[in-house]
């Protein structure tokens, strides 16, 4: 199995430096993960850092509180396509979703999904505020919306990723859309109850600490 290719290597910290993206996206660049996932500032810069790599770049939306409108939400969409980025993850208006405003949350999505044309959609439920319930009502909403992936977290609430919110994600979606468990994966056991939980993408920022641990079994 090509773990490295489960790991969207991450860094959204508000005060992220020019050297640490930098760094970040040799990191990817040596060991072949999945993508790097920066705010929208860096799109271009990792774009053009790894243009002649296998290795995707993804952006967040509506991050961390999922709390623009859905008008603004599409133009960041747009916007980062234009800078180049391969994969979307969007938070959702958790708000929203809590109120039962479910068309609200549907429609949402399918407008960013729209905006992201043949591109990679991840929608964030920030599942630590979320009952069982609203974890399931929403990965379905994902799901009728087209979207790609139900994603765990932003790493910015109160809580990550856990193996039952996961397995829960995964039972909802079934085999066919994928799960991103993102949000305290810092090792690679972790990393590895995750996947067993059901998730085929893991965003880390501890993914070259990650790989080290495979590498050394």
């Amino acid at each position: 199995m090509d773990y490295a290719k489960y790991i969207d290597h991450t860094l959204l910290k508000a005060c992220a430096s020019q050297l640490e993206i930098d760094k970040l996206l040799e990191e990817a660049k040596e060991l072949h993960f999945k993508s790097v996932c920066v705010n929208p500032y860096y799109v271009a810069k990792a774009k053009q850092y790894l243009r002649d790599t296998d290795v995707l770049v993804c952006t967040v939306i509506g991050f961390p509180l999922g709390q623009n409108t859905l008008d603004v939400k599409v133009f960041e969409t747009e916007d980062a396509i234009l800078n180049g980025a391969d994969e979307i993850d969007m938070v959702i208006n958790v708000a929203a979703l809590k109120d039962c405003l479910d068309d609200y949350v549907l429609d949402e999505i399918m407008a960013v999904k729209d905006a992201c044309g043949p591109r990679t959609l991840k929608v964030i439920l920030e599942t630590c505020y979320l009952t069982d319930e609203e974890i399931v009502r929403a990965s379905k909403i994902c799901k009728e919306a087209g979207a790609d992936f139900v994603k765990t977290s932003t790493g910015f609430g109160t809580g990550g990723a856990t193996e039952k919110a996961v397995k829960l994600m995964r039972e909802t979606v079934g085999k066919d859309m994928g799960v991103k468990a993102s949000g305290g994966v810092r090792t690679k056991e972790d990393m590895d109850k995750m996947i067993k939980a059901g998730a085929n993408r893991i965003g880390a920022s501890a993914g070259v600490k990650i790989m080290e641990e495979y590498n050394n079994e």
